[in-house]
């Protein structure tokens, strides 16, 4: 007898992970893999974050801190804001999670951007509700649209800035006339998990915004410009009214200790966290260059990668190669994908890689 799940979970997908490092070295016979498939810092993280994850490790046989307190602490004295505004998550996803099942009811709806990050619409849908979808303008978000979509049943709206995974931005003041005309009852969810990349003089800093608009709710990660991911550490920033309903429904003791030291010792160390952005800003820029000299075009980007697409064949040879990258779909183009910036060596190898596909296609 088979036992049979939820209805709403009919038609929801696992979320695509790519391969293993293992799994591509075993199938094609190679001993070295740049893995820039998935988003990662590759300069690594802070000395200081090493040091702290020592200390902690003989601490090992305790529970966290179920308030997550230190944390807490610093990030409010990081961004001079109230304590009671932050919550702090397994990774920003699980806020995202506890925001939809906190405030999606069966038919409520919820409005995103079709082409963004596809756990929105996952847990919209789990929670019995409606993913509506907008298709984007030239890989950005079309917030006009995206407003138009806004009804007596929409509870919630999120918007990838920058987005993933196409990197782009919306401008300033397009963001905040968009802001302004969202009703109040609902939800703004402001993903930021790639802001410390953003340098463009159009992207929007949201946290002066919070006082002024209460249904404001921004994220952000540890996982990408702190080098945190495998330790899965988030937050998020909103009125204190909602991170009391979101406390309720969170799980207890629902970042690890280790995870939480880590992601302290990282906030102190902004050197790196700066150091880190200037190299991704000069690396985004001559992999785009020089991409587009082969004919790969690729979206703006402001984030720590590109999404790139040609009517070249490409993917495979980097793949054979030992280049990951995560394979997109982009109408009129035969090939799309995401690829995380590398460092410049890494960059150098595609190139070469690359070029001597397109020569040899050319003789």
């Amino acid at each position: 007898m088979i036992i049979k799940a939820r209805a709403e979970l009919e038609g929801i997908t696992p979320y695509a992970l790519s391969q293993t490092i293992e799994e591509i070295k075993e199938q094609y016979g190679i001993t070295t893999v740049r893995k820039l498939s998935d988003n990662e810092n590759v300069y690594g993280t802070s000395p200081k974050v090493k040091d702290a994850i020592m200390e902690a490790s003989a601490n090992l046989a305790f529970y966290p801190d179920g308030m997550t307190s230190g944390i807490v602490e610093k990030l409010s004295s990081h961004y001079e804001l109230d304590q009671k505004r932050f919550l702090v998550s397994n990774g920003s996803e699980e806020i995202i999670r506890l925001l939809t099942r906190a405030y999606i009811d069966k038919n409520d709806e919820a409005v995103m951007a079709e082409v963004t990050f596809p756990r929105y619409k996952t847990n919209v849908l789990i929670e019995g509700g409606r993913a509506v979808t907008v298709p984007m303008n030239d890989g950005r978000h079309d917030l006009k649209n995206m407003q138009d979509a806004i009804n007596e049943k929409t509870r919630m709206i999120f918007v990838c800035n920058p987005n993933n995974p196409t990197g782009t931005i919306v401008s300033k003041q397009e963001l905040l006339s968009f802001i302004d005309n969202v009703p109040s009852n609902v939800l703004i969810i402001m993903d930021e998990a790639y802001f410390e990349y953003a340098d463009s003089d159009e992207y929007l800093d949201t946290m002066p915004l919070l006082e002024q608009y209460q249904n404001i709710v921004i994220l952000r990660t540890f996982s990408k410009i702190y080098s945190l991911a495998s330790l899965r550490v988030g937050y998020g920033i909103m009125h204190e009214e909602i991170a009391k309903e979101l406390y309720k429904v969170r799980d207890v003791f629902n970042v690890n200790q280790l995870a939480q030291v880590a992601a302290m010792a990282a906030l102190e160390d902004q050197d790196f966290v700066q150091d880190c952005s200037r190299k991704n800003s000069a690396e985004r820029d001559l992999l785009s260059a020089k991409f587009k000299e082969l004919e790969i075009e690729s979206f703006p980007s402001q984030s720590n990668f590109l999404f790139a697409f040609t009517n070249r064949s490409v993917i495979h040879k980097l793949t054979e190669n030992g280049v990951l990258v995560r394979e997109m779909q982009l109408p009129g183009y035969k090939e799309a994908f995401r690829i995380t910036l590398g460092s410049r060596e890494d960059h150098e190898f595609i190139l070469r890689i690359v070029s001597q596909l397109f020569h040899e296609r050319a003789v």
